[in-house]
């Protein structure tokens, strides 16, 4: 039986709400009452949203500010079920932690560090009675463990507001232990602490990753089932994640550690210099440095280096069965780019620089190890691949993506991972009428387990198959809530729902699949990225990691239609689910 999932998704609904009055809580803490008509259930443009619900002590609204002043032109726009975040040049959002909900007086308390920097710390600054505020989310929360016999809440200021409200509210009964990192004694806050909590705090200045960890190490360890929740700095953050997961050897659903935010350093002026040395004179940035973390991590440089900070060049390259004069050449490399620091400057040992520090993040190293590197990598082909045809994929391998994960649990699992984000994108779909006459349905692709996650969010419960070979099959299994409910082994349906299964298919092997649906559904969804989503900063890229991996850029709703007629369907409608993602309903022809 799996775990219980960690989150509970809501609407993603796009709300205005105004000024009522502001508060100084400390001279570090500024408090923002807000209140509004869309606070409650309301409708716009035709379209009824639902009130405001944020019940976990974490939950996360985003901010919708502009770098011009024009709010109106970076606000996104508003589904049925869902938000389409539309390309807007000035466009700035920000996460905030609500620290109160007040659904009876209609009203929403958010505080906001006093740093003298930022657009969201600037607008509160500024913020007067019956100013708007545009705001969206939160799109999930957090879920706690039922029964727990501790629990650790560890952040700094930033973290305050939710500490606050969990302590306020008490999502559940157990002895609260309690550690805030603050820049000054003058942040610290009156918290509702009860018989049993303790609270630590700890001076430091913002984003010191050395004093929030030795606290974190300092707090006691006690027997029973426990929980750590911590928030602050993303880097700050890093070594408290490695201790808690590798020492003290907490497991994934009794932890949960997020970076708030992320404090931007200027470059040393060495780095800069070697950034500016392997540029070319078009200013295109050369693959080196990538190059030369992937090394590093596929060696085991960082976790070496970090486990035994002090070691010497050759200690280390014992240490990794390196032999001959690699390390020598890969670590002032490594120093140049700030991922070691002591190769050069006449250290006693080696140590991690700040990138070095970065590439501990299991989701910083995925970009130079895990599938998104592999299609990386793929595109040495792009030219052949261009002129003749066919995926870089292909050509750099000899097996389509698709015959790669097939017959690759790991791989397979990282493309899972990739598509849990899907659950909060799903409303459109698990609201529509096809499901009144849905008794049974069958699933297929990475996207499964978050299409299973969204039909029992919704309160629909068809008896659910699963169409997929053998190695996906296992993996899915570890991503579901209730995979004894399901059966494994495929079959006809009422509807069949492929949740991202195009998407490491080539047209080829898509028209395939398409067909082998037509044998066990008469209606079938297509559930595709089909245009980049506006809000990432890696949009132009979508359709060449689309074509690297299957010889098709994203395929849009022509596509889809096309590939849809060649193997025996029509289409119905598309639903528009929003972050660039539509589910296309097909009915056979």
């Amino acid at each position: 039986m799996a775990a219980q999932r960690a989150y509970t998704t809501h609407p993603l609904v796009l709300r205005r709400v105004t000024v009522r009055s502001v508060h100084k809580v400390t001279p570090k803490m500024r408090r923002v009452v807000l209140g509004g008509e869309e606070l409650a259930a309301f409708t716009r443009d035709g379209t009824g949203h639902p009130a405001f619900a944020a019940p976990g002590f974490d939950d996360h609204i985003k901010l919708i500010l502009a770098a011009d002043g024009d709010v109106r032109a970076a606000l996104p726009a508003q589904l049925p079920h869902g938000i389409e975040w539309t390309p807007a040049e000035h466009r700035l959002t920000r996460d905030y932690t609500p620290r109160r909900v007040d659904p009876e007086a209609g009203e929403l308390h958010l505080d906001f560090v006093v740093h003298g920097d930022g657009p969201a710390e600037a607008w509160s600054a500024a913020a007067r009675e019956g100013d708007e505020l545009w705001f969206v989310g939160p799109k999930s929360s957090l879920r706690l463990p039922e029964r727990l016999d501790w629990i650790q809440l560890v952040g700094d200021e930033t973290a305050l507001p939710a500490i606050g409200r969990f302590l306020d509210e008490r999502p559940l009964d157990a002895p609260t232990h309690v550690l805030v990192a603050v820049s000054d004694e003058s942040a610290r806050q009156e918290l509702a602490l009860r018989e049993g909590d303790t609270v630590t705090w700890v001076v430091a200045e913002p984003g010191d990753a050395a004093a929030l960890e030795a606290a974190v190490r300092a707090l006691p360890v006690e027997a029973g089932e426990g929980y750590v929740w911590a928030a602050a700095e993303s880097r700050a953050l890093l070594p408290v994640r490695r201790y808690l997961q590798r020492e003290r050897k907490l497991p994934k659903d009794r932890l949960n550690v997020t970076g708030y935010w992320h404090e931007e350093a200027p470059a040393p002026e060495a780095e800069a210099t070697a950034a500016a040395a392997v540029r070319e004179p078009a200013g295109i940035p050369s693959p080196l440095p990538w190059l030369v973390a992937r090394a590093a991590l596929r060696l085991g440089v960082v976790d070496a280096v970090a486990d035994a900070p002090g070691l010497s060049a050759e200690a280390l390259a014992t240490r990794l069965g390196v032999s001959g004069p690699g390390i020598g050449v890969l670590l002032p490399l490594l120093s140049s780019y700030g991922v070691v620091v002591g190769a050069d400057d006449g250290a006693p040992g080696l140590r991690l620089g700040p990138a070095g520090e970065e590439l501990l993040d299991e989701h910083e190293r995925e970009e130079y190890t895990g599938h998104e590197a592999e299609l990386l990598l793929a595109l040495t082909h792009l030219a052949p691949a261009l002129r003749g045809g066919g995926s870089p994929w292909r050509l750099a391998s000899g097996d389509t993506l698709h015959e790669a994960v097939a017959q690759d649990a790991e791989r397979y699992g990282e493309l899972v991972e990739e598509c849990e984000q899907l659950v909060f994108l799903l409303g459109g779909l698990t609201a529509d009428p096809l499901w009144e006459s849905v008794g049974t349905c069958l699933l297929t692709g990475p996207g499964s387990a978050s299409v299973a996650a969204a039909l029992d969010d919704a309160g629909r419960r068809p008896r659910l198959r699963v169409a997929e070979d053998a190695v996906p099959v296992a993996v899915l299994r570890g991503h579901v809530p209730a995979p004894d409910r399901i059966d494994w082994t495929g079959g006809p349906a009422d509807v069949a729902v492929a949740a991202k299964a195009l998407a490491h298919r080539t047209d080829e092997e898509a028209a395939l699949l398409l067909t082998r649906l037509a044998g066990w559904a008469r209606t079938a969804v297509l559930v595709e990225a089909s245009r980049p989503d506006g809000l990432s900063p890696h949009a132009a890229e979508a359709a060449l990691h689309a074509y690297a991996a299957t010889g098709s850029p994203l395929r849009d709703s022509a596509a889809i239609t096309a590939l849809a007629h060649r193997s025996g369907w029509e289409v119905e409608r598309t639903i528009a689910l929003g972050w660039g993602t539509e589910a296309t309903v097909l009915r056979r022809a």
